[in-house]
This record gives C-alpha cells, structure tokens and sequence, in this order.
C-alpha cells in the first residue's frame, strides 16, 4: 500500500462521518451540463427565441426547433450536447412545446363592449318573455368523397380509412354547406345542408325551414323573433338582400325580427359556433364525408350530455349570387334602427302588401 493511500485513509477517519444514505460524497459525479459549460443555456435560450434573445439571423430561425436540431446546431457552435440533455434544460428553464393562441382579434370597435352588453341585454328580455332566440351562421364548407377530416376514430389496427391523397376541389362530388340556426333557449337546433352557394336567400330559406319545422309549434305565440349574427358573410348586416329576405319572412310569417350583430372580428363568441358547430367537428372526426347522405346524417347524429338535438336536411336549391337590390327595392324594406349602432342592430316589421 502506498503512502498517500495510507494518508488519505487517515484524513477520512478524522473527517466528519459520511451521510450513510449518499453513495458518493457531496459533489461527487459528473457535473450538469449547463454546469460545466456555463454559456450553454444562453446559446439554447438565443437558439429557442432568436428574434428576441438571439441572433435574429439563427438557421433556426426558419427550421422546426426540435431537440435534435437544437442539439445540432449547440454543438455545431461549439457546445457538444445530447438532445436528451436540451430537453432536460428547456423543461428545468419553464419552456414546453406549445401551440399557436387565437387571441389577435384585428382592429376593434370602441363600442365593442358596449355591443356585447347591448346584445345581451336584449337576448335577456326575449328569453324572459319567453320568446325565441336564435343563433346563426355558416359552417366551414366541406368537400363531398373520400378525403381526409382532421381527427381519429376507433378502427382495427392496420384498417384505417383509405381516402384520397388530394383534396382537390375537382376529385370531389359536390361541396356541402352547412348553415345552422341554434335555438338558445331550446338547446336545439336546424342545420340545412346547401349544395349551391352560400348567399342571403339561403341564409333566409335556413330560417325559415326552422321556423315551418321546429320554431312555430315551440313559440305558437310569439310575435317577435331575435337573430344574433356575425357582422360579415350572407348573415352579415351590410348586405341589403339579407335584410330584404328577413322583410319577406316577417310578411309570411307575420313575426317581428329584430337582428343584432356581433361586432366585426367576434365571431368565435358567437353561440353557435362552440354549442353546435364545434360538437358537429367532434361527431365527424376522422369520417371521410363520402356523400351527401353521410353530411346530414353525421349532423343530425350530434348530441351532448346537456342534451343538445339537432335536425337536419339537404337543401337542393339554386342560389344564385350577385343579385342586386333596386333602390326602390331597398326603400321598400320595413327597417327601423335602433338608437344604439343602427348599422348592428335593426328590426324589420312584418308589413303584409
């Protein structure tokens, strides 16, 4: 046995005793990463966030910041890491991989707020007076045959679903568009199925197909509808054919319609669009739309366990776009606006010829 051996063992026996419950002694074992090369977190830091923290001229800047790439490009600039050991870093500094946020809304009215409450309040008095409320708009136009949708469903392992390899608008048998009109007091609703165009009139003719099989044995008393809409597409309220429509189905029906509009760029606030339209994504998730037959039957299939029904049917009619209003035809449209944004919230009185 040397001597130094025989030294040291002599300086142990005077030293404190050893922790029985460590294996090696305090600071034993190989230093952490970010330990033994001090620069290293900042370079990942740079490399994560290079347009705030970096060099805003990165390779990542463009790349998928993956941990191998990121491992890649540390040790190309002379910090030599296992991507195991970036993701132990970037998980211990707070970071997680996360997704984008819808949350940029554009430019917003002023009398964003004060639309919000408006609207409210007027929905709070129909519904206390017992008459309906409706919310509607447009789904997402679907693509009829055998293409892909966004979701997976329980299948045999190995027998997914074949569909096509593009989504092509000329390998498809039509397009679907779905228009909703969600009753807010009823939790329920009707969703015709258009396979021409999204206009005006068919926004109406979706109206009025709920009304003639659902809302007028639901509210045979009622004298007074209120629609709540989206400020932009058929239902929005620039357009004059949308409220000439309205004019036409207050006269058949002899019901008051007051619309309020949702201010431009709320539309995800609107009611129907996470009561209804987002359970119909979740029904047909993973289902290729193979027909027609499929769309409306996959809708009039949504449920929920607050006990949301849905009815459902194709509507074959034409709509034809570009149709223009006369300026009489205009003129002739029973609309009074209200003293509060006229431009959003208007109501149209049944006048019979």
């Amino acid at each position: 046995m040397s001597r130094t051996t025989v030294a040291r063992g002599l300086a142990e026996l005077d030293a404190e005793p050893a922790d029985p419950e460590r294996v090696r002694a305090a600071g034993g074992g190989r230093k952490r990463a970010a330990v033994a090369d001090p620069g290293l977190f900042e370079a990942l830091d740079g490399l994560v966030e290079p347009e705030t923290r970096g060099d805003p001229e990165s390779p990542l800047r463009w790349t998928t910041k993956s941990t191998r790439h990121l491992a890649r490009e540390l040790t190309r600039v002379g910090h030599a890491v296992s991507h195991s050991v970036v993701a132990k870093i970037l998980k211990s500094a707070g970071y997680s991989l996360q997704s984008t946020r819808k949350t940029l809304e554009g430019a917003q009215s002023p009398d964003r707020d004060a639309q919000f409450r408006y609207l409210n309040a007027t929905a709070g008095a129909y519904l206390a007076a017992g008459d309906p409320v409706i919310s509607v708009d447009t789904k997402k136009k679907e693509l009829v045959g055998r293409f892909t949708q966004a979701g997976r469903e329980w299948h045999p392992t190995g027998e997914a679903e074949n569909v096509e390899t593009y989504d092509f608008p000329h390998l498809a048998d039509g397009k679907a568009i779905p228009y909703g009109v969600y009753d807010l007091a009823d939790n329920t609703a009707w969703v015709s199925v258009g396979i021409d165009h999204d206009t005006c009139a068919f926004a109406v003719a979706t109206i009025r197909k709920w009304w003639e099989k659902m809302g007028r044995d639901k509210y045979p008393n009622a004298r007074r509808l209120l629609i709540t809409a989206d400020c932009g597409g058929s239902n929005g309220n620039r357009p004059w054919l949308w409220k000439h429509e309205l004019a036409v189905f207050a006269a058949e029906t002899g019901v008051q319609v007051t619309v309020c509009h949702y201010p431009p760029g709320t539309s995800k606030w609107n009611k129907i669009e996470h009561r209804l339209f987002s359970r119909i994504t979740v029904n047909w998730r993973g289902r290729p739309l193979t027909t027609y037959e499929t769309v409306v039957n996959l809708i009039a299939n949504t449920t929920t366990t607050t006990g949301l029904t849905v009815r459902c049917e194709l509507d074959p009619a034409d709509y034809p776009t570009k149709v223009k209003l006369t300026d009489q035809e205009k003129k002739a449209i029973p609309i009074s606006r209200h003293s509060f944004h006229g431009e959003w919230n208007y109501t149209i009185k049944p006048v019979v010829d």
